[in-house]
């Protein structure tokens, strides 16, 4: 069967068109239902914002994230069903509005904070923060002695 010219054209058109389409960069798909964090934010630097607050706090990505309803083997990052979420986005003003009221001027080389308050800075790799050391059923050792300095006899 042959097929008339006048199909023959605007069928390579549209076959060029669509390798075109192809080889063209893909936009990367937006992290939805950001309140706190950039809306513009890479998902580079998504991925490893979310990597610092597991770190920080010792849990992994359903601590604050719900399930998919419909496949409880994936995350609905979108979702705001678990408290822990918006928990940690007051945390995060929190952290942000101590940073840029009493850190806002100290700036290393490239701009970056020299001192900051994070996550860590409180939660130190658990779940929740500690307010206080553990109590100890014995009390630390005194401090050592200062070293003894012999006695010089002294010349009368």
């Amino acid at each position: 069967m042959k097929l008339k010219r006048s199909y023959l054209v605007p069928l390579s058109l549209m076959l060029a068109a669509t390798l075109c389409s192809l080889s063209l960069p893909q936009q990367e798909e937006r992290a939805k239902n950001l309140k706190v964090l950039p809306k513009n934010i890479s998902h580079e630097e998504l991925e490893k914002e979310m990597r610092s607050f597991n770190k920080a706090l010792g849990v992994k990505c359903d601590f604050c994230h719900a399930r998919q309803a419909d496949n409880p083997k994936k995350l609905d990052f979108a979702s705001d069903d678990k408290e822990e979420k918006e928990t940690a986005r007051d945390m995060l003003k929190m952290t942000m509005r101590i940073n840029k009221k009493y850190f806002k001027s100290g700036k290393d080389e490239q701009g970056q904070p020299m001192m900051t308050v994070t996550c860590y800075t409180c939660h130190n790799g658990q779940k929740e923060p500690v307010s206080k050391p553990p109590a100890s059923s014995t009390p630390p050792p005194p401090p050592p002695a200062p070293p003894a300095t012999p006695e010089v006899p002294q010349q009368h």
